[in-house]
């Protein structure tokens, strides 16, 4: 390793990174096979992957970038309110990368303002990132992959990714300590609610319960998934739950900023009742896989549970939906009372 590879990798220890890595960005090169093999297995995935094929032309789209610096952050020490666990995923309620108010955030700007003064060209994005983040950190040798696809360490899958291209050739490499799956194990795969991961490391995104519940799904009521949605609003835990290496890995040692606060305005009564001003202006920030255009979805997700999970408590609500501002949440109100009979 180089001086300027051990200064960059002592910095990002320093500010609370779990690892830091350096790999070459032509290291990045052998992505395109995964992803056309993803494509292979899962053919009506071709749509959702199309834009991941943006980090096979790094060299083309960069022409300044020479290496990747990638590093790991351990979010699962973060307390979670009870009453929002198994409703919202537990990755989207502490998400720092874009939340200005988190120490996590702070210290990545921190961490890019020590690299630029270094004399570095260093960019990012801190929302999908600029490389393939999993496939970049397990070259760098941080961690593995495991059966349900999630990146892990030794503290299991609950980390944050981030990573910045630079314009010097370094590379600092480790080996990973970390025990692979067992050949036996396939608890992820029973624990998925609608089969996505019907394979280990191969997963159909259009039947994943986080992707319709998120950046997809818009159309509720013919959702082919939908009751195999359960009780998700937003996001899913299924998977990383029911991993045996994620197993008491997760501490509720922190709180994390404003969640607490936050966590007092969501219940799937309350959302059926928020005026869309504060979605736009507080959960969109917060939620930011739902545009703005569509924060509609928050309501009809959460009548889409309602029904999953009939109460009877639910009736006055759903009823008040069908006099909803947008149409799709009285559509999809409309479509709980003949599907409940509440009429």
């Amino acid at each position: 390793m180089t001086l300027l590879a051990d200064k960059i990798k002592s910095a990002a220890l320093n500010l609370g990174y779990e690892k830091c890595g350096i790999i070459k960005i032509s290291d990045i090169d052998g992505y395109k096979e995964r992803l056309d093999e993803r494509v292979e297995r899962v053919p009506e995935s071709k749509g959702f992957y199309q834009g991941q094929y943006r980090f096979t032309q790094l060299q083309e789209t960069y022409p300044w970038a020479k290496s990747i610096v990638i590093c790991v952050r351990r979010y699962g020490k973060y307390h979670i309110p009870e009453h929002l666990k198994g409703m919202i995923a537990k990755y989207y309620l502490v998400d720092a990368r874009k939340d200005k108010n988190s120490k996590d955030f702070q210290d990545s700007v921190k961490f890019e303002e020590y690299m630029q003064e270094l004399g570095l060209r260093a960019e990012t994005e801190r929302g999908f990132g600029l490389v393939p983040l999993r496939f970049a950190a397990m070259k760098a040798g941080l961690g593995i992959v495991r059966k349900n696809n999630f990146f892990y360490t030794e503290n299991g899958s609950s980390v944050y990714l981030d990573a910045w291209l630079i314009d010097k050739e370094l590379e600092a490499v480790e080996i990973p300590n970390v025990r692979p799956c067992s050949d036996k194990c396939n608890l992820c795969m029973k624990a998925c609610p609608s089969a996505s991961l019907s394979k280990p490391y191969t997963m159909n995104p259009i039947a994943c319960v986080s992707c319709i519940t998120t950046f997809m799904g818009r159309d509720m009521i013919n959702e082919k998934y939908r009751e195999e949605i359960g009780n998700w609003v937003y996001g899913c835990d299924a998977c990383q739950d029911a991993c045996p290496m994620n197993k008491n890995r997760w501490q509720e040692t922190e709180e994390f900023p404003n969640l607490q606060e936050l966590s007092e305005h969501i219940s799937l009564e309350k959302i059926i009742k928020m005026d869309y001003k504060f979605l736009e202006e507080v959960m969109q920030p917060k939620f930011w896989y739902i545009d703005k255009s569509s924060v509609w979805k928050w309501k009809v997700n959460a009548i889409n549970v309602m029904v999953n999970d009939y109460k009877e408590q639910y009736k006055e609500h759903i009823l008040y939906a069908c006099n909803d501002s947008n149409p799709k949440v009285r559509e999809m109100a409309e479509w709980a009372i003949e599907k409940l009979n509440l009429k």
